[in-house]
């Protein structure tokens, strides 16, 4: 059975008293754990985590990784997802076309969300276009609907992502992330440890409970 990675206990520069999930809206593993996490959450009775959106192609260039996606491992890799998916009681997986595609515009996008205290509505709607749907977030439109359900104006949010400030935020988050271990996503960052996978999710929030 093919798993998404993990790791855990990377020491970091710096302790980080909230937990953290690290995302890209690409990565289908990210979006089980984004379909779960908040209940996992709430059902420990824990603080809810900080999402903070990430350019997975730049974790990939830091740490010289690729995606399982393009390699022989694909179909074993998306068989397991759905299964997941299912396991999880989530709708069918519908592979958005192309995937992997580009989500730079995307996670720009999920950024500024950010700033306007809309990640996880915006994120869920994102990971819900491109794995419920089907649909393609390098489609600019794709992303406007996902903007259109946390109320963020098509035009506002077309004009943000080509901002310097938001262009910046998540080159900075990405960097940030690089330097606390984390490779890959879905990722958790629980004080010094990192929680690199969706199969790492539940330990992720017993860790929390912990802190």
């Amino acid at each position: 059975m093919l798993r998404a990675p993990s790791t855990a206990g990377r020491s970091t520069p710096s302790r980080v008293s909230r937990a953290t999930f690290y995302y890209d809206l690409g990565s289908p593993y990210a979006y089980l754990s984004a379909e779960r996490i908040s209940g996992l959450f709430a059902e420990a009775e824990l603080e809810q985590p900080e999402w903070q959106p990430v350019l997975l192609g730049g974790l990939f260039r830091r740490f010289d990784r690729g995606s399982w996606a393009e390699t022989e491992a694909r179909a074993e890799g998306m068989a397991e997802i759905e299964r997941r998916a299912a396991e999880y009681g989530l709708p069918p997986i519908a592979w958005p076309k192309p995937w992997p595609g580009n989500t730079l515009v995307a996670m720009r996008a999920a950024t500024f969300a950010k700033q306007t205290g809309r990640a996880v509505s915006f994120s869920l709607a994102g990971f819900r276009q491109a794995f419920a749907a089907g649909r393609d977030l390098t489609d600019a439109d794709n992303v406007t609907i996902a903007g259109a359900a946390c109320e963020l104006h098509p035009r506002a949010l077309l004009k943000a992502v080509e901002t310097e400030a938001v262009k910046k935020a998540l080159r900075e988050a990405t960097d940030r992330a690089g330097d606390l271990g984390v490779e890959g996503v879905p990722a958790v960052v629980v004080g010094d440890e990192v929680f690199w996978g969706d199969d790492r999710l539940e330990v992720a929030v017993e860790a929390a409970g912990g802190a």
